[in-house]
């Protein structure tokens, strides 16, 4: 039976944290990051500290070749478990943002995700048990906020609503199969994440990267699809599903609410 776990984004903050967590549990891993060096010494401490079997995988998923090699290569792992954490931010306005940054964006942050769980689904269903997790954000929820400490960040906050939808349709899915399909939505968490878009956060409350793959982990157990670990009260998600019912009621409509003049026409 494979026990092989894939760690997008692995080199550092989030990713490498449930590159931890997952060797810990005695999972071989294979990790995958654009920075070789930092990936190869987590590959190489993985195994001093916990005796798995860990794979460096070198690539830039922003690359379409780097990204088909790489799908090739998590399709022959038959791993039971692929963590989708590598992500990009570049904030700015939209009308400043440069067309290859655009580009690299939607490549990184949905591309990848949905080409590697295409990749690795059809061995999963085959098998009869899985899990992909889609590391999102809770800015996935923020398109309508408008708030001085919001980052800009049309594309970035797009993509992440993006892998809501797409995870949370993909898990209705595979539902009754053994696969579960999983996003988590984090807030601010401490990691090298704002730093590399030059914001400096260290005096804005922030999680540890531990403690998101802790409640990651938790609910994908729990057959929780949508995990946000800093909710106190999950039935916030329920109210947000409610309302999305309630709007697509409108779906069925022929004619015009009376909103739109005296007779809805």
């Amino acid at each position: 039976m494979s026990h092989v776990a894939i760690v997008t984004g692995a080199s550092s903050g989030i990713g490498a944290a449930y590159a931890r967590r997952l060797a810990a549990d005695g999972r071989d891993l294979i990790v995958v990051a654009r920075r070789a060096e930092r990936l190869e010494a987590l590959a190489s401490d993985l195994h001093a500290d916990y005796g798995v079997a860990v794979t460096a995988v070198p690539a830039d998923l922003g690359d379409l070749d780097d990204l088909r090699r790489l799908c090739g290569t998590v399709e022959e792992a038959e791993p039971d478990l692929l963590v989708n954490d590598a992500g990009l931010a570049h904030y700015m306005p939209f009308a400043e943002l440069p067309a290859d940054r655009a580009r690299e964006l939607v490549d990184v942050n949905v591309l990848a995700p949905v080409l590697l769980s295409r990749s690795v689904l059809p061995g999963m269903l085959d098998r009869g048990r899985g899990s992909i997790v889609n590391v999102a954000s809770l800015l996935a929820f923020s398109g309508t906020m408008a708030a001085p400490h919001m980052p800009v960040r049309a594309v970035y906050a797009a993509t992440k609503s993006f892998l809501v939808t797409f995870s949370q349709i993909l898990a209705a899915e595979v539902r009754d199969t053994g696969v579960r399909v999983q996003v988590v939505c984090p807030g601010m968490v401490r990691s090298e994440f704002h730093s590399r878009q030059g914001l400096d956060v260290s005096n804005v409350p922030r999680m540890e990267p531990d403690l998101v793959v802790t409640a990651s982990l938790a609910d994908l157990d729990a057959g929780v699809v949508t995990s946000v670990p800093g909710l106190a009260d999950p039935a916030s998600l329920a109210r947000l599903d409610a309302a999305a019912r309630e709007l697509l009621s409108a779906s069925r409509s022929t004619g015009l609410p009376e909103r739109y003049g005296p007779d809805g026409l």
